[in-house]
């Protein structure tokens, strides 16, 4: 009789602990788990890689410390605090449930599962995870990670990414947490994000050598690892051409405020445009916003990918003419920022990097 037909589940659950133990993460949300800095650090998490989160946690928390911080917070502050992480959307959900928070549970983050569902962009895996971790609920945090490692130690036949899926993925490690004392609910859950982060890793193949599971993993046993988890092909991102254009005059750079809804909504940028412009199109195009160019230069080309959509751009350096300026009335969604407001007040996405990195944008003028 093999090991994998012998182990019980508290067995299981001792030799994650023990791995745990020994190859746990510092992370900065761990070493102070209160539930406002626990809910940051997962809305902050949700499709953006840990090295990136972790400075911008700090920044955040430091200017922000409490939900009433981020209430009382204005747009542009939040924004700005959040630049580079990217997913916009996460945090005007961020400051509308702190706003809930304030004003339904005076000050308080809530520690049950339906409170917390309450709150704008906590769904079923955030609230568990806040649960678990910053209030020792026996839930499990069902993610991308875990459903991984759980396709992978059962075989689990079936599209992964489906409710039934995640049903049998819950009741699995509810088993695996309540096997006994050694890991907590948030430690457990916390332990299950480290494996599939650096062990049972997606788009590669897992370090089974280094896995507490390897001697009960059904498809590590079985010698098909990569086969699992199963779930249908994504369907192919949208392209979409176009053309940037870095706008200077006097020591500013022009910017455009993007509508209140849709795409990077309410976001500042550089003016864009469909389409990959040739250099009289390009010249035309500044024209339309009221500025006549001086001079202009290509600046290359650059590919920012979001969920459905690639955008492939092509962008201009353009030096307009400043007396033309000096009595230009803005429509209310352009404006002219120096260095020191791109840097400090101004939030432009990442996917405008390439272009914001030209002439020192946004270093002190």
């Amino acid at each position: 009789m093999s090991r994998a037909e012998t182990v019980t589940t508290a067995e299981l659950q001792a030799e994650l602990a023990a791995w745990y133990r020994k190859n746990r993460r510092s992370l900065p949300w761990r070493e102070d788990p209160t539930p406002y800095h626990v809910w940051v650090s997962e809305i902050m998490l949700q499709q953006t890689r840990v090295e990136v989160v972790r400075d911008h946690y700090l920044r955040f928390i430091a200017a922000l410390p409490d939900p009433a911080a981020l209430a009382a917070a204005g747009e542009e502050q939040y924004l700005k605090l959040w630049e580079g992480l990217g997913y916009y959307s996460r945090v005007r959900s961020l400051h509308k449930a702190a706003c809930r928070v304030m004003e339904v549970f005076g000050g308080r983050i809530p520690s049950g599962i339906a409170e917390l569902r309450s709150l704008e962009g906590v769904g079923p895996y955030t609230a568990a995870a806040i649960a678990s971790i910053a209030f020792g609920a026996e839930t499990p945090a069902v993610d991308g990670n875990l459903l991984r490692i759980f396709a992978r130690l059962t075989a689990y036949a079936d599209n992964i990414r489906t409710p039934a899926a995640g049903k049998s993925a819950e009741a699995y490690y509810l088993q695996l947490m309540k096997a006994s004392d050694q890991l907590a609910g948030g430690d457990c859950n916390q332990a299950l994000m480290d494996l599939g982060a650096c062990v049972c890793v997606p788009n590669a193949r897992p370090k089974c050598a280094q896995c507490p599971f390897a001697a009960v993993c059904m498809a590590h046993l079985s010698g098909r690892e990569e086969e699992y988890p199963r779930e249908p092909g994504r369907k192919a991102r949208r392209i979409e051409d176009r053309t940037v254009f870095v706008i200077q005059t006097d020591g500013r750079t022009l910017l455009h405020k993007r509508p209140a809804r849709g795409l990077l909504a309410g976001m500042y940028e550089l003016p864009n445009t469909a389409g990959h412009l040739a250099g009289t199109q390009a010249a035309a195009y500044v024209r339309s916003l009221g500025f006549e160019p001086v001079r202009m230069r290509g600046l290359g080309e650059a590919k920012h990918v979001f969920t459905h959509l690639e955008w492939h751009m092509t962008g201009y350096a353009v030096f307009v003419d400043e007396a033309c300026t000096d009595t230009l009335q803005l429509p209310p969604d352009l404006l002219l920022a120096d260095s020191a407001e791109i840097r400090d007040r101004y939030s432009i996405p990442s996917a405008f990097s390439y272009f914001t990195a030209y002439d020192n944008i946004k270093k002190p003028g």
